[in-house]
């Protein structure tokens, strides 16, 4: 299951399996999104699997999570998201009622983003094979913009900012489950972020180094494949990173830090020194944005590091997540 979580272990998998039977220049940076040349245009690709469970939960469903989540891939490599694929494996006996309501929530998430649904697969498997339904989406966005980002363009005297609160995500399926007696009252922070990605690089042209939606693995791990991937080092103080008190409760409670939990709705931005201000401002004035910090700087020593600088006053290492604390969450 660890190979699952976003964090060492997917790593190892993907470097070792995949990246090494597809090896090609587009798939080599590994961002969310490929980066690929059609005639004269530059086009975003990106894929992914959704296997959440519960399939409902409070804040959203499987289904506006897969739009979200696939949309939001595109939109923090710079493209503007224009059309999606749906592919969907049923088991046997899985409610059409059920069905329903997951399509009628992606094409209410299309809408909102603005993008289209345009084609799509079904396949149904025997009973007890698929825990109810998987969908699987890929999308294509348009990279309009001049900005090239990626995790290995951060330089020291960078700015790193977080969109939102973090972890509401992971805790809320947790808890959905049912199999711990926590009561919380939160809500996935699922949501679209191409409008807010928008309002950002519009008012940093040129500012905006790298963003990434902080999925598996959480915050941390998107913070040390900057820092590796750049070759520098990230310095985040803990007492600036935004933590809703229910989840932060919820984590001392299950023995996680918030800083490894998924969520579906916020990104890490790193933007250059100048820009730190009005980036932080573009993204307030969003609603998506209102409860955004500035968490971190970037350094240059000690290279390919993630410190944190504690409440307490002292400093640690965030390693990437190690293990799958949080099972199934995407």
């Amino acid at each position: 299951m660890a190979h699952g979580s976003g964090g060492k272990a997917t790593q190892t998998l993907i470097e070792a399996v995949f990246l090494d039977a597809f090896r090609n220049p587009a798939l080599e940076p590994l961002e969310d999104s490929a980066v690929v040349e059609v005639g004269t245009e530059r086009l975003a690709l990106t894929t992914d699997s959704y296997v959440v469970s519960p399939i409902f939960f409070p804040g959203g469903d499987i289904g506006d999570l897969a739009v979200n989540g696939t949309v939001n891939d595109l939109s923090v490599s710079g493209a503007r998201p224009l059309y999606l694929s749906a592919g969907f494996v049923l088991e046997e006996g899985f409610p059409v009622a059920d069905l329903r309501r997951v399509t009628a929530s992606m094409a209410r998430a299309a809408a909102t983003a603005g993008v289209g649904v345009v084609t799509g697969d079904t396949k149904v498997v025997q009973r007890g094979k698929a825990d109810g339904c998987y969908v699987t989406t890929a999308g294509v966005g348009l990279l309009d913009r001049p900005a090239r980002l990626g995790v290995a363009h951060a330089r020291p005297g960078d700015t790193v900012i977080v969109s939102g609160p973090i972890g509401e995500h992971g805790v809320t399926i947790m808890l959905a489950r049912g199999e711990l007696d926590i009561e919380a009252d939160l809500i996935s922070d699922t949501a679209p972020l191409n409008g807010l990605v928008a309002t950002l690089l519009d008012a940093c042209p040129g500012g905006v180094r790298c963003m990434r939606d902080a999925t598996r693995g959480g915050v941390a791990t998107i913070l040390n494949e900057i820092a590796r991937a750049s070759g520098v080092a990230v310095v985040v103080d803990e007492d600036a990173v935004p933590v809703r008190p229910a989840v932060r409760g919820a984590c001392e409670l299950l023995g996680i830090d918030p800083l490894y939990v998924a969520c579906e709705g916020r990104m890490v931005v790193v933007v250059d020194g100048p820009s730190a201000g009005a980036a932080l401002d573009a993204l307030r004035g969003h609603p998506l944005g209102g409860e955004a910090e500035i968490v971190g700087r970037v350094r240059d020593d000690p290279p390919g590091l993630v410190l944190l600088r504690t409440t307490f006053g002292g400093t640690r290492i965030v390693d990437m997540l190690v293990g799958d604390p949080l099972p199934r969450i995407c």
